[in-house]
């Protein structure tokens, strides 16, 4: 495990380790500049837990987003990139250092700080949803998915995400119901042309999900139409949930501007309100949530803390 030192002015710290932040760190640290990244999770975020990335350059058959983030972070370490695992509660600024406080009670220092903290799953707010976490409900096909073999899922939500994990979990579940609250799913066209010819999924359209029931573990769900508002029960016994994502920003507040959603607002060189503090990745207000934007953003967050250094220090 890499010890974290508190005597260390570090050049960067990155909070965050996915494909953003490790960008950000393998272009600092290629820079010889002395580089901590953070992370609380997995490193990779939420791309580790995606079963295979198609529309990353480079990758024609595509790639699994596990091996994928690996090869990022080894890449960026082969250059000395400093990974550890810890948890940044606060940031504030005094002089020129910024100040980055962590979860255990330990304050780091640095010239720049790099926010890649990335975003979470957005919960449905229903009922039973919280209660069968981890005992029917997950927002991780790849993580629970072989947990239902043989078993009725729900997939909840109709982008990209849903409908690829409702893709992936019929290697699983005996069925999968993916459940939309509009007419028509939102993923792009070819994820869509998978789902109708897939004769595992059958797609529930303007539908909500208003209650996740059942005793020890998940057993139904309350559906509710949208628009005959028709209340009905389907017998499921997995439950993944993709409808969404929330920016992991709640350290942030009050130490550099967001927007009305909570992401954080950047200039074109991905400066924050806060000067020698950049934001990159899925955290920054206008994220796309592709991979490849992603990491072009980590790219220009790097090069400009160390351009920001070169400047004032």
């Amino acid at each position: 495990m890499l010890e974290i030192s508190e005597d260390v002015l570090y050049d960067c710290i990155i909070i965050g380790g996915g494909p953003a932040g490790l960008t950000a760190g393998l272009y600092t640290a290629r820079a010889k500049l002395n580089t901590l990244l953070l992370e609380k999770g997995t490193i990779g975020g939420q791309i580790a837990i995606t079963d295979l990335v198609e529309n990353y350059p480079g990758f024609p058959e595509g790639i699994s987003g596990k091996e994928l983030s690996l090869r990022f972070k080894q890449q960026a370490e082969r250059f000395g990139l400093k990974v550890a695992k810890a948890e940044a509660t606060k940031i504030e600024k005094s002089g020129k250092e910024v100040f980055v406080h962590l979860r255990d009670g330990r304050m780091l220092r640095a010239k720049t700080l790099i926010v890649a903290s990335g975003s979470n799953p957005r919960k449905l707010g229903v009922p039973g949803e919280d209660k069968f976490l981890n005992r029917g409900v997950s927002y991780c096909a790849t993580c629970d998915g072989a947990l239902f073999d043989g078993l009725p899922i729900a997939v909840i939500g109709g982008g990209d995400s849903a409908t690829q994990e409702a893709l992936f979990l019929t290697r699983f579940g005996s069925i999968v119901y993916l459940i939309h609250r509009r007419d028509q799913l939102r993923a792009q066209k070819h994820l869509q042309e998978k789902v109708f010819s897939n004769p595992k999924i059958k797609f529930i359209p303007d539908t909500v999900v208003e209650e996740i029931s059942g005793n020890e573990f998940v057993e139904k769900l309350i559906l509710k139409n949208t628009k005959s508002g028709e209340v009905s029960e389907l017998e499921v016994e997995g439950v993944f949930i993709f409808i969404g994502l929330e920016p992991n920003t709640g350290f942030l507040k009050g130490s550099v501007e967001l927007d009305e959603k909570g992401y954080v607002i950047t200039d074109e060189k991905m400066m924050t309100s806060l000067e020698g503090v950049f934001a990159a990745g899925d955290c920054r207000s206008g994220s796309t949530g592709q991979v490849a934007v992603a990491v072009g953003e980590g790219c220009i967050a790097g090069m400009q803390a160390e351009k920001y250094i070169e400047d004032n220090f």
